[in-house]
Order: structure tokens, then sequence, then C-alpha cells
């Protein structure tokens, strides 16, 4: 198959780009997109055969489930059972945005869909291409990202040529993405909503709309084996690259010594070795091994530039990534909720002790 790459750095290029990618989504092909999150791959997401061939282009387990994306909240009624109050009071203070909520499914939304659940994802992005598509498409877009499964998400076109192309038909170019993280996944089904997946939206900021919102116990460790996932990224190993990574917490001086350590243990095996760390700790590090991933007095640069690292380590064909903690701030919870699912949970303390490895 040949994968059109469409520029949408004009206005001309834009507009006969984003009908052609709408008449291939009608027709319930394949179409990657830009989200102010991450590149979506994009399909009818009330095709049940368009939602199949989403799965068997990323490689994705059928019991993941899709977000339908929408650009207009007044398409939202068709697709769902009930609106909660908590739902319309999120979707007022989030809305378009890096924010997806989960709500019961109607009859319209096919299973395949929804990884066979009773319940459907649904986000409205705020990235005008996203919204242009979906509005052009006339149909909710099915959208995961944009990537062969459990693999770094994509943050640019690059990154989407590099895992789909022969795969899908087209793919929108829209440039790098602002966020680099996918959206926080919000469960408004139930009596206390819950926070499935940890994203741009925190915890506490769900806390000053709704009064009350708790993180999904199911997120907070290793997920088990048997858990059917109720939201994309809950179960299975995602954002991972090829490099076998290692997450290592404690104090600032003990995690670099650590690292170092082990760092220099393996290149001195022969292995190719890289360090992941923050603008303010990067001349503790050999300049030779270290790639900076942004500064921990933003941490939205670390966010931004997560999966562009992970990706750059496999183009340098690394075998070996030790990776600082980076769990402070509003954005921790998500921006080690990847760290931690790229590595396979593996993490060891600065110390040396209490280490929690696969």
């Amino acid at each position: 198959m040949n994968t059109e790459i469409c520029p949408m750095t004009t206005k001309e290029e834009r507009c006969p780009a984003i009908q052609r990618a709408a008449r291939l989504l009608r027709e319930g092909k394949l179409v990657a997109f830009p989200t102010e999150t991450v590149y979506g791959l994009g399909g009818n997401g009330l095709d049940p055969q368009a939602a199949s061939r989403i799965y068997a282009a990323k490689g994705r387990p059928s019991d993941n489930p899709l977000i339908l994306h929408i650009c207009d909240r007044e398409e939202l009624p068709p697709l769902v059972r009930r609106i909660p109050e908590a739902a319309k009071r999120l979707m007022d203070a989030f809305w378009p945005g890096p924010l997806t909520l989960i709500f019961e499914k109607s009859e319209k939304v096919p299973l395949e869909s929804t990884g066979g659940l009773d319940t459907v994802a649904i986000r409205f992005p705020s990235h005008p291409v996203a919204q242009e598509l979906i509005r052009e498409a006339g149909v909710p877009i099915a959208a995961p990202s944009a990537n062969l499964s459990g693999r770094p998400s994509p943050t640019t076109a690059e990154h989407v040529i590099q895992d789909l192309s022969g795969r899908i038909e087209m793919i929108l170019d829209g440039g790098p993405v602002e966020i680099g993280l996918e959206s926080t996944i919000i469960d408004v089904t139930g009596e206390i909503p819950l926070i499935l997946r940890p994203g741009y939206i925190s915890l506490v900021q769900l806390r000053e709309v709704l009064g009350s919102g708790e993180f999904d116990p199911a997120i907070l460790g290793k997920p088990d084996s048997d858990l059917r996932p109720r939201a994309p990224g809950m179960k299975y190993r995602h954002y991972a690259p090829k490099a076998e990574l290692t997450i290592v917490e404690g104090k600032p001086e003990a995690v670099a010594s650590r690292i170092l350590s082990l760092a220099k243990e393996k290149k001195n095996q022969g292995f190719r070795v890289g360090i992941l760390c923050s603008e303010e700790s990067r001349g503790r590090y050999d300049a030779s091994f270290v790639k900076t991933i942004g500064t921990r007095a933003k941490e939205e640069t670390i966010a931004h530039n997560l999966y562009r690292c992970l990706r750059e380590f496999d183009e340098e064909e690394k075998e070996f990534v030790y990776s600082e903690a980076f769990s402070e701030g509003p954005l921790g919870a998500a921006i080690m909720n990847r760290l931690m699912k790229a590595a396979g949970y593996r993490i060891l303390q600065a110390g040396g002790e209490d280490e929690n490895l696969p």
C-alpha cells in the first residue's frame, strides 16, 4: 500500500488534503492526523470493519478500547445512553481539549470500537486539523495513537511514517504536537469520577471542578494479567523503546551516582547505553551517554519531549537506557505512568535497596 503524506503548512495544501482524507474515512479507510496530544490513527468510529482495520494496522489487542473523536458537543448525545452532570461540568471546563470521558454507549456505537465494552470513550480535540477533519468526514473518528502497538506514541508525522508507512492510506502532517502525552481519561459512569489514564488534565484540576475524583486503583501499580482494560493504556505494555529501560528513584545526587554506575558497567560490557535526565542534572552525567528531556521547572517540556527522546534512543540503537524519575508537579502522574509502562515497571531505588524489577 502506498501511504500519501500530506503537508498541512498552507491553506492551499490543507483544504484539499482534508477533503481527500475525509473521503477515505467515509470509505472505511485509515488516516493519521495531528491532535494537540499525539498523532491519532483515524477510522470511521461507527464502522466495525474500519475499527478492525485500526487494530490490524497497529497490531493492537482487540480488547484495548478505542477513543471516538467528535468536533461539536451536539454530536455526543446520539453516541451515549446518558450524560451525567459530572460529565457536563468537565466538558464545560476542558472541552475542546486533552480530556477523554467514558460514557455508557448507545446502540449506535459498535462493540468493535469499544473493545467489546458497553462503555465508550469520547474526546473533543482542540487541534484545528483534527476538528476540520472530523467535521468534513461527518462521522466520529475512532483514533488511538498512530504508532505500532507498544511503541512510543508519535508526536510528529515522521514518527507515524516510521511505524505505519505502507499500512495506512494517508498521513496528515501538521508538524510537532503541542502537549506530547495522550489525553486524561475519566470514567463518569459511576458515583465517583475515576481517572483511568493520567494526562495533561490532572487530579487536582478534576477535583477543582467536581469537588471529588480519584485515580482508579488499577492504574496505581503493575496491572494484573487478567485485567480487562476499560480504557486505552490500562493493561498492556505501551510507549516502550527497543532498549531495556530502567527508572531510578531517590535523591538527585544518589540517582545520578547509581545511573552512572549502571551505565558505565553496561558500556564496559560492550553495550550501547543511554541516560534520560533533566536539564537541572545533566552536568552530573557523562555527556556521551546523556539525553536531556526538559526542565523540572517547566514540567510540560518533559511531557512534550518524552516520546521523542525514547524514539531517538531507538534510532541510536541503544540497548540499555536509564532514566531519572519525574514524579513532581501536576504532570508527574502522567509522565511517570508513561515511563513506568515503557520500562515494564522496572524501577530501582538509588541506594540499591528495595529493587522492584519484573
